[in-house]
């Protein structure tokens, strides 16, 4: 049976040297951003054949030999004009296509992995943001930059060749202007990289700040605190406003520079071309003087030489924020935190009796080295760990549920080793009772028997002494409680797990100070529900500090102190 429960989890992330957002593309994203491309390089390469066409219309027209030919030029124009904005159509498509994949494909990769680790090495809050927030910003990265790439590793080659076939002054112009675009981008780059990484840390420190005032919100209310939350939080949104400002100005100071570059490359050709027109410059053409039809055809490439290095250049901060992403999944990846037990999958029952062992077991959890007492449970026995807090009673728990893995010693359940191939099939026994319960977006029904067993629920919400609870709740069985289990106490929502463990056939209920913070009746009621659990075979062990509860138990094992 699925553990109706939610673990926050955190510590410091350690950055891996170097992490490249190139590492997140796949071979299927690959694929489409090939293809992505190709068609923008044919749509580039299309450019050169339409500027051929505008020259010779204006040399033409300028010696009055136009004619018919006017027409069939403007049609080829027109053509190569559908054709290269099909072309581009045909590649924006395949790159978004591409970085939705890549996105939804470490959403996947990181939702799989995370959820299967019992202590992990980001919060809730810090994966939120990196789920919702960060991941996002690598989609820039992929159907901006990746494209800008292909198409500055070949246009301006393509783009240089023509140039130089008309004019070699014009080429060496190019030659020497071009260049300088790359040098102020890596620069630019330097200084980007760093506006994200921190840009990236401040949403994420946003994001911790927002969910943990949400979770302390009744406390902050009773401690009259609203008014320092609120200033906490405005000084984070400041912060994060200073860093995505810091952010936007390299963009726009970069790309201000970078259009300097260009302008004057295009300037310089637009002045060579037009002194040469005018007879003042009799040089740099190989057809001497350069004719009308050339220059406007060399006037029409320079822009377009400078088109695909300014597209990059303006994608350059996508590449350091995709980078910046990069660097927080790898550093989750990298974690040395090892997952729960199993593959968290549906799984048949393990066969065996519902017998627990524990010998020598030990492990670190939190800094602290615990060496664990052993135990033994046999099935349908009824036992209480008992102790002061952090001696490990709910780590005790965690090992028998498979949530945590032992550095040494044996855990055997059903008579095997509790492992990655029984794991699954021993929690199919289980029933887990939290201190905090989270409930599911789904009706109480569904949430009680989710796998529509048939199960009599009268029964079992009476043996768990929650018939009252749901008679009490506005729409009974099909009422939505939310994740919070919003609407039910913290003992009424333990109840209502005892009812579903009562539904699912559990066999072996864990069950984590299942009476803490409850008032002596409500307290009664759970320690009776566990005592009917018991009295039916099922095997029953609880961590606890409460006397009745102890004494409710067949036996009682003391934990004396953290090792």
């Amino acid at each position: 049976m699925p553990l109706p429960m939610s673990r926050n989890i955190g510590a410091e992330l350690h950055m891996p040297a170097k992490p490249s957002a190139r590492q997140l593309i796949t071979a299927a994203p690959k694929r489409l951003l090939r293809q992505s491309s190709y068609w923008a390089l044919i749509s580039g390469a299309l450019w050169p054949v339409q500027a051929g066409i505008i020259a010779w219309v204006i040399a033409q027209w300028a010696t009055g030999h136009l004619g018919t030919g006017a027409w069939a030029a403007a049609g080829a124009f027109a053509a190569l004009g559908i054709g290269r904005g099909w072309a581009d159509r045909m590649g924006a498509r395949r790159a978004f296509a591409a970085a939705d994949q890549v996105i939804a494909e470490q959403r996947r990769l990181l939702l799989d992995r995370e959820t299967l680790r019992m202590d992990g090495r980001a919060s809730s809050a810090d994966l939120a943001a990196l789920l919702s927030e960060k991941l996002a910003m690598v989609s820039p990265y992929i159907s901006r930059y990746t494209p800008a790439m292909s198409r500055t590793a070949v246009l301006p080659t393509l783009y240089l060749a023509c140039t130089f076939y008309v004019s070699w002054i014009a080429g060496l112009i190019l030659v020497v202007a071009g260049p300088l675009i790359p040098v102020f981008m890596a620069l630019v780059g330097m200084a980007a990289k760093e506006a994200s990484e921190r840009q990236m840390a401040q949403i994420g420190d946003m994001n911790a700040l927002l969910i943990d005032r949400i979770a302390a919100l009744p406390d902050i209310l009773l401690l009259n605190a609203a008014d320092r939350s609120r200033a906490d939080f405005a000084d984070k949104a400041e912060g994060l406003r200073k860093r995505t400002m810091a952010v936007l100005r390299v963009a726009f100071l970069s790309s201000t520079v970078l259009e300097l570059f260009a302008a004057i490359g295009v300037a310089m050709v637009a002045v060579y071309t037009g002194f040469s027109l005018l007879g003042e410059i009799t040089i740099g053409a190989w057809a001497t003087p350069l004719t009308l039809g050339e220059g406007v055809f060399i006037l029409l490439l320079a822009p377009e030489f400078f088109q695909p290095l300014r597209d990059l250049a303006s994608a350059w901060h996508d590449k350091a924020s995709a980078d910046a992403v990069s660097a927080e999944l790898q550093a989750l990846e990298a974690a040395e935190t090892p997952p729960v037990l199993g593959h968290g999958a549906p799984a048949s029952r393990l066969e065996g009796p519902a017998r627990l062992e524990m010998t020598g077991v030990s492990l670190t959890r939190g800094g602290v080295s615990r060496a664990l007492p052993d135990l033994a449970v046999e099935p349908g026995e009824s036992v209480a760990l008992k102790g002061p807090s952090g001696v490990g009673k709910s780590t005790m728990l965690d090992l028998a549920a498979g949530l945590l893995r032992p550095e040494s010693g044996e855990i055997r359940v059903a008579g095997q080793p509790l492992d990655d191939e029984t794991a699954d099939g021993w929690r199919a026994r289980l029933a887990f009772v939290p201190q905090s319960v989270h409930v599911p977006d789904v009706t109480l029904r569904d949430f009680l028997d989710p796998h529509r067993s048939g199960a009599d629920m009268t029964v079992a919400l009476a043996r768990a002494r929650a018939t009252g609870i749901v008679d009490a709740l506005p729409e009974g069985l099909e009422t939505r409680l939310g994740e919070t289990g919003a609407g039910v106490s913290g003992g009424e929502a333990r109840r209502l797990l005892l009812a579903r463990a009562f539904l699912s056939g559990a066999e072996v209920i864990l069950a984590d100070e299942p009476t803490a913070d409850l008032d002596r009746a409500t307290a009664a009621e759970i320690t009776a529900a566990l005592a009917d659990l018991r009295a039916s075979g099922c095997t029953v062990i609880v961590a606890t500090h409460d006397p009745v509860l102890c004494a409710a138990m067949d036996r009682v094992v003391e934990l004396e102190g953290a090792a």
